[in-house]
């Protein structure tokens, strides 16, 4: 039986913050590709390797976690006063679909970079030397981000000496703002969607816990460490190498999900890994990142950790930290009572890898709390350029 060759498509390996993607400019996709619909999210899932009952993806580019199982597609703007349309898909690891409810906040570091890589943004807005301000219109929430690239020569400053936990080398540091976060587009929303900073959560067959459930960057759960029996500093083995806890999040995730209103069964939440995430919190105390580094009490506010796509993630999420640090500057939310309390504009938190500072602007209007903005530094740099390939029956 005769069979077809591998198609090869343009493409770029890139990581952004803590996390890797293949991305993709629109125009280079295959036609079919270039809408939303069943091609793109096969050719989308075959790139990475996804669905793998290993959950090892050695038949293609991702790295079998929730942070290196991404692609994203850039292209000129439709948005005015934009400069680039960035989509994000979320592949499953072990399951035959692409998630696309919410943003990559690390990946969003790599998009401003990737956008003037690939052309797409004007050369009148890029400076010879100093910064670009590159202005992200991002799809899948529609929501502005805009990112501070470094720019030498006219071209991305990708080394530096910027220091990100979680990664292994120091490269150049992006500054990216979350313009007006505070509700995911998708679902229009409020940033609060019970109307409430703390609510009790029940989960069935689990228990009831206090919960802060924010949209806010990405929809999140949180919930008190000390509740579900942690302390805050678990590393990734504590968690992901026990099947009932990882069950048992799930449920609150769940549990979560419908009381935000992002779903309306149980079921549902079975296309919907990506969202809402779910984070426990904790008072400040001296801990061991995963690197071997003690980080002490007296260097952090408060101790997240968050999972993604049913597991601890290996450091934080960017979009989880930008609702971190949105519901630490609001009074009386558990992840302002984990850091103290009171009135803040930034937050440093621990997380499994280290640290992480973030800074939001809340205020509240009318008994209402809305955000301007959050705040907070990332790197990127490109992996790999050239063209992934994948077998000509795909899609």
């Amino acid at each position: 039986m005769a069979h077809l060759p591998q198609m090869k498509i343009p493409a770029t390996y890139m990581r952004g913050g803590t996390s890797k993607g293949v991305f993709f400019r629109l125009q280079d996709l295959p036609a079919s590709c270039q809408v939303p619909g069943e091609a793109r999210d096969k050719l989308f899932m075959r790139v990475i390797g996804s669905p793998d009952p290993y959950s090892a993806h050695i038949d293609g580019m991702g790295g079998a976690t929730s942070s290196t199982s991404k692609c994203v597609i850039l292209s000129q703007s439709s948005v005015p006063d934009h400069d680039v349309d960035y989509l994000y898909g979320q592949v499953s690891i072990d399951k035959a679909f692409v998630d696309w409810s919410g943003n990559c906040g690390n990946l969003s570091t790599a998009a401003g970079a990737f956008a003037i890589h690939a052309g797409l943004v004007d050369p009148a807005r890029i400076p010879d030397n100093g910064t670009a301000v590159v202005r992200i219109w991002q799809a899948n929430i529609q929501k502005t981000i805009i990112a501070h690239v470094p720019v030498v020569n006219g071209q991305v400053q990708e080394s530096g000496d910027f220091e990100l936990d979680g990664v292994t080398f120091p490269a150049a540091e992006i500054v990216l703002e979350f313009m007006d976060p505070s509700d995911d587009g998708e679902e229009g929303g409020s940033m609060f969607p019970t109307g409430n900073l703390v609510d009790d959560l029940e989960v069935p067959g689990v228990g009831t816990f206090k919960a802060t459930m924010i949209t806010a960057g990405i929809p999140t759960v949180f919930v008190n460490a000390a509740d579900i029996g942690y302390t805050g500093t678990e590393l990734r083995e504590q968690i992901n190498t026990d099947p009932e806890a990882l069950k048992r999040f799930e449920a609150i995730r769940v549990a979560g999900a419908l009381r935000m209103g992002l779903i309306k069964t149980p079921e549902e939440a079975l296309k919907r890994q990506h969202t809402p995430k779910i984070a426990f919190v904790a008072p400040p105390t001296d801990y061991v990142a995963s690197s071997g580094k003690t980080i002490q009490a007296n260097e952090i506010d408060l101790l997240v950790r968050a999972l993604s796509m049913g597991k601890l993630h290996h450091a934080m999420m960017g979009t989880a930290a930008v609702a971190i640090g949105t519901a630490a500057a609001i009074p009386g939310t558990l992840v302002n009572l984990a850091a103290g309390g009171g009135e803040r504009q930034a937050v440093r938190f621990g997380h499994p890898s280290g640290t992480l500072r973030v800074g939001a602007e809340a205020k509240q209007v009318d008994g209402t709390w809305t955000v301007t903005k959050a705040i907070m530094s990332r790197s990127a740099r490109i992996l790999m350029e050239g063209w992934v390939r994948v077998p000509a029956d795909t899609f």
